[in-house]
């Protein structure tokens, strides 16, 4: 039973978009779809011990929740034209026929995006229903205690369906409305990807590659969009590096102990050919743009102590003036410590300390501990580095952080 349950997790997190979404589309309530998703992995833990796993698990559970869908519009005898085009669908699908469709995705993030949901509603529900991640996963991400993640999306749910959101992408005339919320949200998925809030894994290829899938189809759709180009260009410079960011055992393997010759370089052509399309729209850069160019520092650079880090710096003090956040300026204080050295930079920690807006976060006191290690405030910077690992919820980085702060010896 455990093995199944582990293949079913497996099966949710690669499938679930995909499964809700064409549920979404049958169904016309993304509430309603997610219901019937989680009552076919119900039934999957019931059959699939003694059954086994089938071929095609993610078509299984596809087929079962439509099952489910028609069995409740026949108990409220809704025998109509939907319900007759769906059996029919039905009838003719086996596991060998599963195809997923790409705009299906897509659309379900449009729906999650609607304007009638408040921003925070649709970073939750997107996270929930397209990135497949927990509401403990999302907690975590977004700094919230679980019951006001839970509020939200149970919320978002019965709004979409009280004002009868149509699964389907918007107008033109309403992208602008829809597509900062759209792009924030494929971000998300993606940084989940590349660094797991919780679980026993550094990385999660599944999931960024279906952000960066869903940004390329963004970008062919408004090509004219320079934003969604910067965040194409970002996502493709960021993914260049999973060959090298984790050991064979699983470990992590932090920047500056990478082997850049694993470096995907056909992802790092794509990636700066992305922001080059961004800069021909001649807009100036957005968040997305600035972001993509840090990271385009990083990707040229043959090794830390040859990047241009004061180039960074003026980077992130633009971004922090374009898109302000604890995490930028947290991310500029270690660029600052780079280019300058750890004094210049641990007043700035100090800064984000005291206005507490990254409380119960583990990034504040790993990067307080690593400039007080340079610094040879080897006690502090121990202590620092020790609450980082206890409030971490990766087992991976929890490691990471735990052996850097065992490595510190009194001078």
């Amino acid at each position: 039973m455990p093995d199944v349950r582990r293949t079913v997790d497996a099966v949710w997190r690669i499938e679930s978009a995909r499964i809700v979404s064409t549920l979404t589309r049958m169904t016309g309530d993304v509430g309603l779809a997610e219901d019937l998703a989680q009552d076919a992995l119900v039934e999957a833990l019931a059959r699939w011990p003694e059954s086994g796993v089938p071929r095609n698990a993610g078509a299984w559970l596809t087929a079962v929740a439509k099952r489910r869908a028609i069995d409740g519009w026949r108990r409220r005898d809704r025998l109509d034209e939907r319900y007759r085009a769906m059996a029919h669908d039905l009838s003719e699908t086996t596991d060998d026929e599963w195809q997923p469709i790409d705009d299906d995705v897509l659309r379900l993030v449009f729906t999650a995006c609607h304007p009638v949901l408040s921003r925070e509603a649709q970073v939750a529900l997107t996270l929930r229903v397209v990135a497949g991640l927990t509401t403990e996963e999302i907690a975590r991400m977004l700094l919230v205690p679980v019951p006001t993640v839970q509020q939200r999306i149970v919320r978002a749910k019965r709004t979409l369906s009280a004002a009868r959101v149509p699964f389907e992408p918007p107008d033109p005339t309403e992208w602008t409305d829809r597509l900062g919320a759209v792009l924030g949200v494929v971000y998300l998925i993606f940084t989940e990807g590349y660094a797991a809030t919780s679980g026993d894994r550094w990385i999660r290829p599944d999931l960024a590659h279906e952000a960066l899938r869903l940004g390329r189809v963004l970008a062919g759709l408004l090509p004219r969009e320079p934003e969604v180009h910067g965040l194409v260009a970002l996502m493709e410079l960021q993914a260049s590096r999973f060959a090298a960011r984790v050991a064979p055992d699983g470990s992590p393997v932090l920047l500056g102990d990478q082997d850049r010759s694993r470096w995907d370089r056909a992802r790092i052509g794509r990636g700066r050919a992305a922001l080059d399309r961004a800069d021909a729209v001649g807009r100036g850069r957005g968040s997305y743009g600035l972001q993509a160019a840090i990271a385009e520092c990083h990707a040229v650079a043959p090794s830390v102590e040859e990047t241009d880090w004061e180039r960074i710096v003026l980077l992130y003090e633009a971004l922090g003036r374009l898109a302000p956040s604890p995490v930028v300026e947290l991310n500029r204080a270690v660029a600052v410590s780079m280019a300058s050295g750890p004094a210049h930079a641990l007043p700035i920690v100090d800064r984000l300390t005291e206005d507490g807006a990254l409380r119960g976060s583990h990034l504040l006191p790993s990067v307080r501990g690593e400039l007080l290690a340079r610094l040879g405030r080897t006690d502090e910077a121990r202590s620092e580095l020790v609450t980082a690992a206890g409030l971490a919820a990766n087992a991976r980085e929890q490691a990471v952080l735990r052996a850097k702060a065992a490595a510190l010896r009194p001078l």
